[in-house]
This record gives C-alpha cells, sequence and structure tokens, in this order.
C-alpha cells in the first residue's frame, strides 16, 4: 500500500485561507493530537522550503529556544 501523506495533507488544504490555516494549526496544538503531527510536519516542511536563509536562522532560533526550556 503506497500512501502519500504529503499530496494528501497538501490537497485537503488546497484552496483554504489564513484564517482557516492557522485554526487547523492552533486546534491541532490546542488538542495534542499525536494524529495531526504528519501535517504539522508537512506545514513545517512546506514553509522551510520557502523559506530564506535569515528566516531559517530565526526558526532555528526559536526552536532551540523552545527545546532547552527548563
Amino acid at each position: 500500500m503506497n500512501l502519500d501523506i504529503r499530496s494528501h495533507i497538501i490537497n485537503n488544504f488546497k484552496g483554504d485561507n489564513k484564517e482557516t490555516l492557522k485554526n487547523a494549526i492552533e486546534e491541532s496544538i490546542q488538542n495534542n493530537d499525536e494524529i495531526t503531527l504528519p501535517g504539522m510536519g508537512v506545514f513545517f516542511e512546506l514553509v522551510w522550503k520557502k523559506a530564506s536563509n535569515e528566516m531559517k536562522e530565526n526558526i532555528l532560533s526559536q526552536l532551540e529556544e523552545a527545546v532547552n526550556v527548563k
């Protein structure tokens, strides 16, 4: 069985506006739902691929800070 999760997730949100995307992200985080993690990963991948080097550095700094919070 060959599942193309990336394509499925992208197609599921194709045509949605910023508000819908924001709601999907916030709902996923709020519900702490493990099932939505692949979708969040696809969203992150899409952002990363289009990000400038400066934006990537900013993301990495934020991630570093977030994972090292005590």
